[in-house]
């Protein structure tokens, strides 16, 4: 048991997008350009529906949390494949790469059960709008959102302590660009069943019952709009959960389709490319589905600017 715990790599090779050195300015302009716009993007949202009175509602308060996992989220690997494509630094601290999935598990879970808590905040507005002030409490979306971020949490040290768990003596080279887990198993020189079985069981629990949730409350979502007399009525219904509907779809068919559909021979292009929608172009997307489809954050937004335009003419 104490070999067990000794790593002999030291280090991993990350390959990055690609290994022509020619396309390294291009990627690295691209992804540059990519986390500009999340990190300007997201933090203008948050300053948004923090400095609007008429924001300060629980949609607009798992909204700001979202913008904030985005913004968490892509910072921990763009700013390592930035500095790899400038530098050529491809090399990641064997404690790094560890580091830097747990971030990646605590991340991803988290989003999965926030975007759950956003479901049922629709489902409640909609199906449930008399008692929605009452159920939708300040300290009921809190104790929503802080469960979400104990259960990345919980699921991040599960997943590390699993990884600290394995040997690692043999090839170092990752095909990928960051230290994604199913990887860091092919490479493993221990004995990795418990930690796959593991991986599997609590990637299927929180995809599960998170996706369960918001199934659930967008079929009680449906049922009520379809018993709306009014056409127009009923698009005013269901267009205030279209852009929660549009992320959700993109989120979850994206990483079930990158984690719970791979076998024991892991595809990696596969799972590369679609690993790079939703690290990378996701929460952009995020950004623009919300800012775009949404009328009163765009409202919001333009009171803000007359008001700085007014503040400084005076």
């Amino acid at each position: 048991m104490a070999d067990r715990n000794v790593s002999v790599i030291t280090e991993f090779i990350l390959l990055g997008l690609t290994d022509n050195p020619e396309l390294n300015f291009v990627l690295f302009v691209v992804l540059l350009l990519i986390y500009l716009i999340n990190v300007v993007g997201n933090v203008w949202i948050i300053t948004i529906i923090l400095a609007s009175v008429q924001l300060r509602s629980p949609k607009y308060f798992f909204l700001s949390q979202l913008a904030f996992l985005d913004f968490c989220y892509s910072s921990v690997f763009i700013p390592r494949m930035l500095e790899s494509y400038l530098a050529g630094q491809r090399a990641i601290s064997y404690g790094g790469c560890l580091i830097q999935y747990s971030f990646v598990s605590l991340f991803l879970t988290t989003e999965c059960f926030l975007l759950a808590a956003m479901a049922y905040d629709r489902y409640v507005a909609i199906c449930r709008p008399l008692h929605y002030r009452g159920v939708m409490t300040p300290t009921f979306c809190i104790h929503l959102v802080t469960a979400s971020y104990l259960m990345g949490c919980a699921n991040s040290v599960t997943h590390l302590s699993s990884l600290l768990s394995l040997s690692f003596c043999g090839p170092n080279v990752i095909n990928h660009y960051f230290c994604d887990i199913p990887l860091l198993f092919q490479l493993s020189c221990s004995d990795t069943q418990y930690s796959k079985a593991l991986f599997l069981i609590l990637s299927t629990m929180t995809t599960g019952t998170t996706f369960l949730i918001v199934v659930s409350s967008y079929l009680g979502i449906l049922r009520t709009v379809l018993q709306i007399d009014s056409t127009k009525g009923r698009y005013k219904a269901f267009s205030t959960c279209a852009s929660h509907l549009t992320v959700v779809t993109l989120f979850y068919g994206t990483v079930t389709f990158t984690y719970l559909g791979t076998s024991s021979s892991y595809p990696q292009d596969r799972a590369k490319i679609l690993s790079v929608f939703y690290t990378l172009f996701l929460p952009m997307l995020n950004l623009l589905i919300y800012s775009v489809r949404n009328k009163e954050a765009k409202d919001a937004m333009k009171r803000i600017l007359m008001r700085k335009i007014f503040a400084q003419q005076l």
